[in-house]
């Protein structure tokens, strides 16, 4: 997994609420098992109209915001099914951080799990970055993981809050897997203990 570390990008401006993961990838695109190739359908109802043409409206079509890195949201961003997709088309498109007042839970988890940085914020910061990210392709924020804070176009910085394990994961890159296999060490001495003081098992 990617390292996360500094993310410098702009921010695209999603003020709506309960945004569930069907939003984020609609049901339809979730027979693949890759974690590539979703980002064409990230958001695809509201992106697209009917006969597949891009609607102007939305913000990811918007000539600003196609290169957008980060994502400033409503609350409870990711609501709805566990879907492991949704992160996955987040980070296909080049979503690296989603900023929002709170997640759903199982989607909070996922982020982590897939190399994106979910920020959680309070309303009055979270109006202050969506009139940063209403700039178009000036929306620029610097996310910085280490020191917890965001830096916005003008200067001005934000401090937030996240849980250091969750933390540490991120600036490593380490997925599930990785993690488990730092303490392999730790590991082996357990086991060649076990095997000498009860060999039978």
């Amino acid at each position: 997994m990617e390292k996360f570390t500094t993310l410098t990008g702009v921010a695209a401006p999603l003020p709506i609420i309960n945004i569930d993961t069907d939003m984020i990838i609609p049901k339809q695109y979730l027979k693949t098992i890759k974690r590539t190739g979703l980002g064409t359908a990230l958001f695809s109802e509201m992106r697209y109209n009917e006969d597949g043409s891009e609607n102007p409206d939305f913000v990811l079509n918007k000539p600003g915001y196609r290169q957008a890195r980060i994502i400033v949201a409503g609350d409870n961003f990711g609501c709805g099914s566990s879907r492991e997709h949704a992160p996955w088309a987040l980070l296909d498109f080049g979503i690296k951080c989603v900023i929002s007042t709170s997640f759903a839970d199982i989607f909070y988890n996922n982020c982590f799990k897939n190399g994106i940085l979910p920020i959680k914020v309070t309303p009055e910061q979270l109006a202050l970055l969506q009139d940063d990210a209403e700039r178009g392709a000036n929306a620029t924020l610097t996310v910085d993981l280490a020191n917890q804070t965001i830096q916005g176009p003008d200067g001005g910085t934000i401090h937030f809050d996240i849980d250091p394990a969750r933390k540490q994961v991120l600036l490593e890159g380490l997925d599930d897997i990785a993690t488990t296999l730092k303490a392999d060490p730790a590991i082996t001495r357990f086991e060649h203990k076990l095997g000498a003081e009860r060999p039978w098992i």
